[in-house]
């Protein structure tokens, strides 16, 4: 089955040419100008990865890319952000929303295409089929859910994909890049400064667990729960 990809552009040629690109390399696409149009084609028909600008008519790229997010049947769903913004605190705000790449306008369609084909196969490595359990923790790889003691956590997409490196890897250091490259795929444009931020934000919605992420000074972190 092909991958579904929701284009989300409000620039008419620019949204032809992708979606004309895009259904010539075998993907099923649906494209949109609007904010609204775009959430409510992911409520009809949720797609494998969304091509999000961040300035839109009616809504910010940004507070769409939240709302994702925040939505337990569609925020593990892939995002790109493509905007004429190309200064720095633009594109942090998009990793720290959870967005997987972030396009700077005008961009090669096909460096573009490259980068969805790589985005795609990073989100299929990580989907597996098994769950981890450690104690008290079982995660869930194909549902994308974490439970401590019975007690669904919910988590955003990369507090997901980080917590579960960190059980993985339960009582080993995991430098700052490890976890760069790990979580983020060690895009350039994401600092330790988003790892520093979504540990904090993760201690905080685990609970008690949240003692056993430990701080490692001048390296990173480690996860020690001993059973």
């Amino acid at each position: 089955m092909s991958k579904r990809i929701l284009i989300v552009e409000d620039e008419l040629d620019l949204r032809s040419t992708l979606e004309f690109k895009f259904k010539s390399e075998g993907y099923t696409v649906n494209a949109v100008s609007k904010g609204k149009e775009a959430i409510d084609s992911v409520a009809r028909k949720k797609p494998d990865l969304i091509l999000l600008d961040l300035m839109l008519p009616d809504m910010s790229g940004l507070d769409i890319c939240k709302k994702i997010r925040n939505n337990s049947d569609s925020f593990d769903i892939a995002i790109i952000m493509l905007t004429a913004k190309g200064e720095e605190v633009d594109r942090v705000l998009g990793f720290e929303l959870g967005a997987d790449d972030y396009v700077v306008k005008p961009f090669s369609v096909r460096e573009l295409a490259l980068r969805v084909s790589t985005v795609l196969k990073r989100r299929e490595k990580q989907e597996e089929t098994t769950k981890i359990t450690l104690g008290d923790i079982e995660i869930n790889l194909s549902s994308y859910r974490v439970f401590i003691s019975d007690t669904e956590i919910k988590l955003t997409a990369k507090e997901f994909l980080l917590f579960k490196h960190l059980v993985q890897k339960n009582g080993r250091i995991q430098p700052r890049e490890v976890l760069l490259e790990e979580v983020w795929g060690y895009n350039s444009s994401v600092t330790t400064r988003t790892v520093d931020t979504h540990v904090k934000r993760l201690r905080s919605k685990i609970g008690d667990i949240g003692s056993k992420i430990e701080t490692v000074r001048g390296i990173g972190y480690r996860f020690n729960y001993v059973v």
